[in-house]
């Protein structure tokens, strides 16, 4: 398995600690019981959410008061290792791989019920301006709080 967002694989995973658990439901399974590919966006996005929740950051933060930042996934892939069936239970790892300047990259891991590693991915949230769709930078507060948090 090798993404190009993954230098040395045996490295990359041990940053990971924060995980959410799902379980894939029919509903979310083609005609032979795999996971649908669609799926695993899903739930890259709310393991995002929780990671942020459990940082104690829901990515916008107020700038100022002219400036109202939402979070907008700017771009989202997932590379599959292993296929995933009907009522496979899942981790989600989530970890912040870098913060740029008004962005950030989410690196996830998900593996099965035997912890074997089903697919990887990886994506970059940009905080933006709602009124005028630009970016804007994260706050003084929000990079001190992650790096406080060694995640950086």
């Amino acid at each position: 398995m090798k993404a190009n967002y993954i230098e040395d694989f045996q490295e990359w995973t041990k940053d990971f600690s924060f995980y959410i658990e799902v379980r894939v439901r029919f509903s979310e399974t083609d005609m032979y019981g795999h996971m649908n590919n669609t799926v695993s966006f899903t739930y890259f996005e709310q393991a995002r959410i929780d990671y942020f929740r459990h940082l104690g950051i829901l990515m916008p933060a107020a700038i100022d008061e002219n400036v109202e930042g939402i979070p907008i996934v700017a771009d989202l892939q997932c590379d599959y290792v292993r296929q995933v069936f009907f009522d496979d239970a899942l981790k989600i790892y989530t970890k912040v791989a870098k913060v740029g300047n008004s962005s950030l990259d989410i690196h996830y891991l998900g593996k099965n019920q035997k912890d074997e590693v089903c697919f990887t991915g990886r994506g970059t949230v940009v905080q933006m301006d709602s009124r005028t769709g630009k970016s804007v930078p994260l706050s003084v507060e929000a990079r001190n709080h992650l790096a406080s948090l060694s995640i950086l």
